[in-house]
């Protein structure tokens, strides 16, 4: 069994003074594992924060990331994110490319959650996205009853609806994966 806490610590003191803290912390917490995250309203640490977090309560997450893997890998994609539906937050990622920017997660959640924010204020609501330019090809869609997911394409001349079939095809597959361990382990019940 696992338990997580969130402890949000407002603390303008020296880096040392912070490590102390730290220090303290994963002391008085064992034999528990403390993990610290240095965070800040202002830039996408928080994002971050919050997605270990997330990431941590999923409970097949091994067997989820294989399957995403085997998933990009099938369609030929250079990465594969799930994200958890409601957050944004990243919940799983495959990669098969290195790539240059180590914020793209929290950028990407920032630009969705606003545009899903203005889609509601017109009184609709956001179901899916392409974007695509001579050097990639970019889909977002509803995935899961509890997920969204991004599929990144570098070759930009595969036809949309191929990906948009081999996106519906996987829905099945994944709906499955979620209910797995049964409905009190599902990503559904964990989540919310």
């Amino acid at each position: 069994k696992y338990f997580t806490i969130l402890l949000l610590l407002l603390y303008f003191g020296s880096n040392k003074c912070r490590l102390e803290r730290e220090d303290d912390l994963k002391r008085l917490s064992r034999p528990l594992a403390c993990t610290c995250f240095r965070t800040s309203i202002w830039d996408e640490t928080l994002y971050k924060a919050w997605s270990s977090i997330v990431y941590q309560l999923i409970p097949n997450v091994q067997q989820l990331e294989c399957n995403l893997r085997n998933f990009a890998q099938i369609i030929e994609a250079d990465e594969v994110l799930l994200f958890e539906r409601a957050t944004f937050l990243v919940i799983s990622h495959y990669q098969c490319k290195e790539q240059r920017d180590a914020h793209r997660f929290e950028k990407i959640s920032n630009i969705i959650k606003q545009f899903k924010l203005s889609c509601s204020k017109l009184a609709a609501s956001f179901q899916s996205m392409e974007v695509r330019n001579s050097n990639f090809a970019a889909f977002i869609d509803v995935f899961t009853s509890n997920t969204y997911v991004m599929v990144i394409m570098s070759d930009p001349s595969i036809p949309s609806a191929a990906t948009l079939i081999n996106i519906r095809n996987a829905r099945r597959h994944f709906e499955k994966l979620e209910r797995v361990d049964g409905p009190k382990h599902s990503l559904h019940m964990r989540m919310r």
